[in-house]
């Protein structure tokens, strides 16, 4: 009898060791029911093989567009068709919100914000910021399934749960690309879509460990850091010792498998325009008056010609953009904030 136990238990395998609350998936069936699939459905989703790379346009899992940049770069944006998306939403619930997310880590996160992730640099004598070069595109479909396994998903399940959070940009797409770059390359490979909504929350956890080195590092020399995205920041007093921080962040940060941008890196002191995530932040942090000025003649301007004449970019919902910046000024500068909405109120919407 004991004899017939050991051998179903060495048949189904050793058992799981699971971490924090994830969905607890043993099997590929198992995690194709949960997710309301059937196990055809979630190989064709997960496209183990790479496909869907080339298949037509009309069978692929995602929309992709360009954009350039503010700072002269390219960004693809990889948009997952409605039923991808919903999947996505579904492993995100299930299993991307019971993952580690370190304190320093602001963006995409319920009750964090650009604000929560400037304020401990507000007043600092020395900010210095350093971004992550293609930080969603970086994450590879290994990486997932690497942090799967520690999470305690078998091998099959986290293979399926990676291919359902990555994908791989087709041929054609790449060729049409506004420039040249290094991202091209990873784009080809498996990475995390920028556009879908589980990308974030995979990013967060899988630079877990990141951060817990870097606010390490911060702390070892008496600094503050937080991340947001792809934004690095840290502070300090007069004292701050760049000539250990600068290279202590590259080490790590490629350790951790990442690259920094050197073009992107600043050391600012007290008597020049500090900034972390796009707010100033001398004192307490608020958006540059440059950009108040900016947005108040915008408004001054759609009340006077009318929005089209003034959507020079094209925003599909031009209303809803103004009122998403009126309130990130609002957020740091009520006054501010009243003066625009003000504005706002005399703009004739029909």
């Amino acid at each position: 009898m004991n004899g017939e136990r050991v051998t179903s238990a060495s048949l189904l395998g050793p058992m799981p060791v699971w971490r924090w609350q994830v969905a607890r998936w043993t099997t590929f069936d198992e995690c194709a029911a949960a997710l309301d699939l059937t196990p055809g459905e979630l190989s064709w989703f997960a496209d183990d093989r790479g496909w869907n790379r080339r298949a037509p346009a009309r069978l692929r899992h995602y929309r992709h567009h360009w954009i350039l940049t503010a700072a002269g770069g390219v960004r693809l944006i990889e948009q997952p068709k409605p039923r991808l998306a919903e999947l996505q939403r579904r492993v995100r619930r299930h299993v991307l919100d019971a993952l580690p997310v370190h304190e320093a880590a602001h963006g995409f996160r319920r009750g964090r914000s650009i604000h929560t992730c400037a304020r401990p640099h507000a007043g600092q004598p020395i900010v210095v910021r350093m971004d992550l070069e293609g930080f969603f595109p970086t994450v590879s479909a290994a990486r997932v399934r690497s942090l799967l396994g520690l999470a305690g998903y078998p091998p099959a399940v986290g293979s399926a749960l990676a291919g359902i959070l990555t994908t791989r940009t087709p041929v054609d797409v790449l060729r049409t690309a506004p420039a040249r770059t290094r991202l091209l390359n990873q784009l080809a490979g498996s990475h995390l879509p920028q556009g879908a909504p589980s990308s974030p929350s995979v990013a967060n956890a899988v630079t877990n460990h990141l951060d817990r080195r870097l606010s390490g590092l911060a702390a070892s020399l008496d600094a503050s850091y937080t991340r947001y995205a792809d934004d690095l920041a840290f502070s300090g007093g007069t004292a701050l010792p760049l000539h250990r921080l600068l290279p202590g962040v590259r080490r790590i940060v490629t350790d951790e498998g990442f690259r920094l941008r050197d073009d992107k890196t600043s050391v600012v002191p007290a008597y020049r325009q500090q900034r972390v995530a796009g707010l100033v932040v001398n004192a307490e942090p608020a958006v540059a008056r440059a950009q108040y000025d900016e947005l108040r003649a915008v408004l001054h301007n759609c009340a006077r010609t009318g929005p089209a004449a003034q959507n020079r970019s094209g925003h599909p919902d031009f209303r809803a953009h103004l009122l998403g910046r009126i309130a990130w000024v609002s957020a740091t500068n009520p006054a501010r904030g009243a003066k625009l909405t003000a504005l706002f109120r005399g703009i004739d919407w029909d």
